[in-house]
């Protein structure tokens, strides 16, 4: 096959799994996890239900891949802000504020689409890069002698992340960033 027609028809792949991955999320935001089938998906991207069956095996795998490349883009810009300041300190603060951000801004999904995403590989592969993310973060803070050296590292990744998550409850962006502020508080010295 030529290179050309080659790279055509990936990017053709790459196009409509995109497409049917944005459907799917809609679809489910609109009803629920239940309310969507493989039909409509494939309705609404405009393929056969056989060409959407070459892609993704059920409307469960659409939504983990779906949510996989959400965690891959959250997990970018927390990335992006540890390295945005040369302190660590100031790094740290960044990032759990993005963070609380973050979960603040998506926790509108409905229930059971919820409880499916969290169960799923890609939220566990998730967690375990986020904390890759901020064991570094916190151990090159604690370096600095900015945070307590009276708790282990790890043990306060795990604090960091079980405080934030009570930003996926708040509603307004103002809250969360004062969340945040309380979280990193507890942490300095």
């Amino acid at each position: 096959m030529p290179k050309l027609w080659r790279h055509t028809v990936d990017g053709h792949r790459q196009e409509v799994r995109e497409r049917i991955l944005s459907s799917a999320a809609s679809l489910a935001a609109a009803n629920g996890l239940r309310g969507v089938s493989m039909a409509q998906i494939a309705e609404q991207v405009g393929i056969t239900r056989t060409t959407l069956y070459k892609y993704f095996p059920s409307v469960e795998a659409i939504l983990d891949a779906w949510h996989a490349g959400q965690i891959d883009a959250h997990l970018d810009h927390l990335a992006a802000a540890a390295a945005g300041e040369a302190d660590p300190g100031e790094r740290l603060r960044a990032v759990l504020e993005a963070y609380a951000l973050v979960l603040q801004s998506t926790s509108r999904h409905a229930s059971d689409l919820s409880a499916l995403l969290h169960a799923g590989s890609s939220f566990v592969e998730g967690r375990k890069k986020l904390r890759g993310l901020l064991e570094p973060l916190l151990k090159a803070t604690a370096a600095a002698d900015q945070v307590r050296a009276d708790i282990p590292v790890d043990e306060l990744v795990s604090y960091c992340l079980n405080a934030l998550g009570a930003a996926a409850e708040l509603r307004s962006e103002a809250a969360a960033r004062r969340l945040a502020a309380m979280v990193n508080d507890a942490l300095v010295r």
